[in-house]
């Protein structure tokens, strides 16, 4: 009876395993405005209680995937309706500071902002997610986020798959520990137990019977992943964190650690209608160091998926489009990348700190960890500059720095020891344990000596712990940063009382808005307007009537001057 009754159990376990889901699709939004709406929501993700998420628009976790192209003025409206205050960084993109969406660019609840900037990176595969310092891992956590899609010229005179959904998939790779309600545990939580691909567990998709591409970020909070096929196949690197390659790189795996992604093409010409394939981590075996290599199934490091190989994706072959890519490229676009010899600034950081003890401190850069208002290093404006971050810790981080692409140039000193998977443009490295990688960027275009750009572990645990620093690029050919005597810049709202536009007239010709906030009479912000385009007045149409403060900061001389106006 007891061998009956374990047998059903088994078959009961391996039936449940065995149900698959399909893959969800991120929705698409294309063009120059975009409207996104971050929320808490709800989503089942398991049986019993639904499980409590973030996402953004109508999703119930992630969100939409913003399709830009090349050289378009981008116009966000980003409104806060979490009960916490949050930010939303654009991650990969070349953008003014103030634009950004780090921890300075803090929205509150019920609040809307509005950054714009003009897309110069080429074709791409960036994201969206929150960035509020101490909060990241918990909003990060609860699936707020999204991709990025930027399109160019030379993209699209490349013979790939770009059928959105279809050819061209959007991969998310997370996982999640659940409580006994089914509800996220995110404190004190390395690693989840249970895979969650674009936020669905058990994730299956049909792909059609020619080359695919496939988007892939890794947005865990700590787990790496070493990507292969269950048949070993080759397949193709096209993409790195910000652009295409100038050539495909063929291999049967390859590493992906937080924050990182990849482009990849597959060739699934070969499989019969029907067959299926898993695309799956290898992650048993892997060096001492790697994240989610530990051996342990529970506490804070201990996951069940730690230190083993697991599915992260079921294929099923179905028939091909009509108009199927059936040829690699045998090469992509003309990359020209920044070399050692080019910096003249060289940098070294050290991760330092993060051993356990009672009086540990927790991981951190140079043995200073982040504070909001220290400016840990200042970039002259069109500076190309190596830096070399060292880790002589027991524990595999993610360095991650906004606003420039940069390319990696060594690892422990040898331009040999750069991997293939990560010859192109990146946002994002891997510093193993006892290893030191060199990196060269050109910090160009913004000058912003107000607000700053981090650089950071992208480990949201250790980001949120201090393992940030920031800098501020300037520029000496100007009198970017250097302020004036002036406390007060003199400036008229009209029409006052105002309906649906209030304009600003400025008694100064030259001057201009470096940023407005609309107040409340409580001190609640409504809006956010980054260096606000002023010429077609402040859109004040969804303000409900009553008296409210606009407080200007002047371009010039970062000075604050508020005026009052009547919404009618």
């Amino acid at each position: 009876m007891k061998q009956i009754t374990f047998v059903f159990l088994y078959l009961l376990a391996f039936k449940s395993f065995s149900q698959y889901n399909p893959l969800w699709i991120p929705d698409t939004i294309s063009g120059v405005n975009f409207n996104l709406t971050v929320k808490d929501t709800f989503k089942q993700l398991r049986s019993g209680n639904q499980t409590i998420t973030g996402a953004v628009n109508n999703s119930t976790f992630w969100g939409p995937t913003l399709i830009m192209t090349k050289g378009d003025t981008v116009h966000m409206n980003v409104t806060n309706k979490l009960n916490d205050s949050s930010t939303i960084h654009w991650h990969g993109m070349h953008l003014p500071a103030v634009m950004d969406g780090g921890p300075h660019q803090v929205i509150p609840p019920n609040t809307n902002w509005q950054p714009y900037w003009k897309v110069t990176n080429p074709a791409s595969t960036l994201w969206y997610h929150p960035h509020l310092h101490e909060m990241t891992e918990e909003q990060l956590g609860k699936g707020i986020g999204g991709f990025i899609i930027i399109r160019d010229a030379a993209e699209a005179a490349l013979a790939l798959p770009r059928s959105y959904g279809v050819d061209d998939l959007p991969i998310v790779l997370t996982s999640r520990r659940y409580d006994a309600s089914n509800q996220f545990v995110v404190a004190n939580t390395a690693y989840g137990d249970y895979m969650l691909t674009n936020g669905t567990p058990n994730a299956q998709v049909s792909l059609p019977k020619q080359y695919v591409r496939m988007r892939i970020l890794n947005a865990e909070t700590e787990r790496g992943y070493d990507l292969g096929f269950s048949d070993n196949r080759t397949f193709y690197i096209i993409g790195n964190d910000g652009g295409l390659l100038s050539a495909p790189v063929a291999v049967t795996r390859v590493k992906l650690m937080v924050g990182e992604r990849v482009e990849i093409m597959v060739n699934l010409g070969n499989d019969a209608v029907g067959s299926s394939l898993d695309l799956k981590a290898y992650n048993s075996g892997q060096a001492f160091g790697f994240p989610g290599g530990e051996p342990n199934t529970t506490g804070q490091f201990g996951s069940l998926l730690n230190n083993v190989d697991f599915s992260v994706l079921h294929i099923n072959v179905s028939s091909p489009t009509v108009n199927p890519i059936t040829v690699l490229p045998s090469s992509l676009v003309s990359n020209v990348y920044w070399s050692a010899s080019d910096a003249t600034v060289t940098r070294n950081i050290a991760i330092t700190n993060g051993n356990p003890g009672p009086a540990s401190v927790p991981f951190n850069f140079d043995n200073t960890s982040f504070a909001m208002n220290t400016i840990n290093k200042t970039v002259q404006l069109n500076a190309i500059e190596k830096w070399t971050v060292t880790n002589n810790q027991v524990f595999g981080h993610t360095f991650h720095i906004h606003d420039v692409q940069f390319k990696i140039v060594a690892r422990n000193g040898s331009t040999a020891s750069v991997g293939s998977h990560e010859s192109g443009w990146k946002d994002v490295m891997y510093v193993p344990k006892g290893e030191n990688v060199s990196f060269v960027a050109k910090f160009e275009d913004y000058a912003d000596a107000i607000h700053p750009f981090m650089y950071h572990c992208h480990f949201a645990n250790h980001e949120d712990g201090g393992m940030m620093g920031q800098f501020v690029v300037k520029d000496s050919s100007s009198a970017n940063g250097i302020e004036t005597k002036y406390t007060e810049v003199n400036f008229m709202l009209y029409p006052n009382p105002a309906q649906s536009k209030l304009f600003v007239k400025f008694s100064d010709e030259n001057a201009s808005a470096y940023y407005i906030k609309v107040v409340d009479l409580t001190g609640r912000t409504i809006l956010m307007l980054p260096r606000p385009q002023l010429q077609d007045g402040i859109d004040i149409i969804g303000l409900t009537p009553g008296i409210y403060t606009i407080q200007l900061t002047d371009e010039k001389t970062k000075s604050v001057t508020i005026r009052k106006f009547v919404k009618e």
